[in-house]
Parts: structure tokens; C-alpha cells; sequence
């Protein structure tokens, strides 16, 4: 039998510079063929090849790809229309928020999304991209507002309202780290004095808001967050915490001004606020303003 060459997931987020996130994903959508070794995930090196191959744009033909980073499907949506305005490939990459800024930060995506509380000053993402960016130029403007909260079983029989009832014997099913709704648990936790020791449950992850919402329903745990959406896509009840900011950052650049003009554009077309609008749960009143830019 010949050996081949393969590589595990941490090598090929390495010789692709982007997050072993990314690749996960990739894996998951069946993009990346793997096999398993034990416990460890593999990727043989002619696959990764011919996905290179696949993926490589024909400098005689070429044709601008950016990549959104974020999980809500408004993004999907905000692709598209891209797509039609620009005739740009739009990949999605779907990072949670802070790893989105740092992969941004990291040269590795166009449109970042984010919704990263701080507890401190009780505002949304430009206190985190702030620290980032601080040498770079970009616009943060709002896409959307939703609510955030706990996702409990049918009839909140264990009567969870507040971040302190969490603590004790309720059972948490938590997001991943790098997850906007991480971040919020997070904020809340520290800012109320409790520790994460104190919740059971607090290392347990799902990677979305329906693996959290349909734990809850199945009965395997008590409470996860969440965003109100999925609430209702899934057989539990909602208790709204907060109104959550979802934001898309833009760096800014000597060559990109007329893209940042057609993001707004879009933003700002009654035909793609009514798409999010019809999704149901999403607040698009704000939508398109201009939270902050730098000079």
C-alpha cells in the first residue's frame, strides 16, 4: 500500500491561513473530504489539492471573491445581492463574531458581522473593534437588531428569568467560544459577581442557536441563549434578556470605496429590508446607519 501524505485539521488551517473553524465547516458541508485516524480527523493531500484547484480563479478570466464572515442568514441575503450589483463571488464564512474580527484583522474576509456586548459600558461591538482596528480605517454600520435571551422548555416551569437563576442546578447548554451570545453570557456573568463555576453545564457547546434551542426542547438541559428567531423555529419558549446590536464592519482602503457604496446601497434598499423584515424577528428600522467611522 503506498503511503499518502494527509494532514489534520490544525496543519490544513495553517496552510490555508484561515481559523480551524473554518475548516470544520468545510467539513461539514462535505467540501473537505476527511477520514478518521482513532479520534483525530484527517485530509489526504490530493484532496486538499483538488480543492485548491477547484477554488483557484483563472487569472485570464478573473472574477473578485470576497467573504462575509457570520452565521445569521440576513448575510446570506446580503451575498446575493452583491452578487447581482458587483457580479462578485460572494464565500461565506461562518465564524462567530469575535473570530470574524480577528480573521478581518487578519486580512481573511471583506464583511465581518458582530454582535459583542460589553458589560462595562453596556454598548454593542465598537468597544471590541476598537482595541482590533486600532491602526485601521473601516465603517461599522447596523444590519439589524433582534432580541437575545433563554431558550427554556414550554411554560418556563422552572420559572428562569434572570442571569442569577442560573446558577444551582439548572442545566446550561452554552455556545461556542467566540460567539457573540458567548460573549453576552459572558458580560452578564461577570458583571453580576457570578462565577461559571457556578452554572452547571457552562462547558458544554453547540456551534448554533438551533443545536442550544432544540437541547432545550429535547429535555437534555434546562436553559440555553439565544436570539428569539430560533425560538420560534424550535418547540421552546423565549425570555428576552436584551436588544442585541448585529453590526457589519468594513475596512477602509484606497480601493474599495465604491464597494463600501454598494453595501450601503443595499442596506438601504426597500426590497432587501423587506427580504430581512419577512424573516421574522428581526427590528431592520436602524438598518444601514452609519454607528461609527473612522476619518
Amino acid at each position: 500500500m503506498t503511503q499518502e501524505t494527509s494532514y489534520t485539521i490544525e496543519e490544513v488551517a495553517q496552510l490555508l491561513k484561515v481559523s480551524k473553524l473554518t475548516i470544520y465547516d468545510l467539513v461539514k458541508k462535505g467540501e473537505l473530504p476527511v477520514f478518521k485516524v482513532g479520534r483525530q480527523m484527517r485530509l489526504a493531500a490530493n484532496d486538499l489539492d483538488a480543492y485548491i484547484a477547484k477554488h483557484r480563479i483563472n487569472s485570464t478570466n478573473e472574477q473578485q471573491t470576497i467573504i462575509i464572515s457570520g452565521q445569521d442568514l440576513a448575510l446570506d441575503r446580503l451575498g446575493k445581492h452583491i452578487e447581482q450589483r458587483l457580479g462578485y463571488k460572494v464565500l461565506r464564512s461562518h465564524e462567530g463574531s469575535f473570530n470574524g474580527l480577528i480573521t478581518m484583522y487578519q486580512g481573511n474576509s471583506d464583511i465581518a458581522s458582530l454582535h459583542l456586548y460589553d458589560g462595562d459600558t453596556a454598548a454593542y461591538n465598537l468597544p471590541y473593534i476598537r482595541k482590533v482596528f486600532v491602526s485601521h480605517r473601516y465603517i461599522l454600520l447596523r444590519l439589524l437588531t433582534r432580541k437575545a435571551g433563554f431558550y427554556v422548555a414550554k411554560g418556563n416551569p422552572l420559572n428562569i428569568t434572570s442571569i442569577a437563576d442560573l446558577q444551582g442546578d439548572v442545566r446550561l447548554m452554552n455556545r461556542e467560544k467566540g460567539s457573540g451570545i458567548r460573549t453576552l453570557l459572558d458580560e452578564l456573568l461577570r458583571t453580576h459577581g457570578i462565577s461559571s463555576t457556578h452554572v452547571t453545564g457552562y462547558e458544554r457547546e453547540e456551534k448554533d442557536h438551533v443545536s442550544v434551542a432544540t437541547a432545550v426542547a429535547s429535555g437534555a438541559v434546562d436553559v440555553g441563549v439565544g436570539i428569539e428567531k430560533t425560538a420560534r423555529l424550535v418547540d421552546v419558549d423565549f425570555v428576552p434578556l436584551i436588544d442585541e446590536h448585529y453590526d457589519i464592519v468594513l475596512l477602509k482602503n484606497a480601493g474599495n470605496e465604491a464597494f463600501i457604496a454598494t453595501v450601503r446601497a443595499i442596506l438601504e434598499d426597500p426590497v432587501y429590508r423587506q427580504e430581512i423584515r419577512a424573516m421574522g424577528g428581526y427590528d431592520v428600522a436602524q438598518m444601514g446607519t452609519v454607528v461609527f467611522e473612522t476619518i
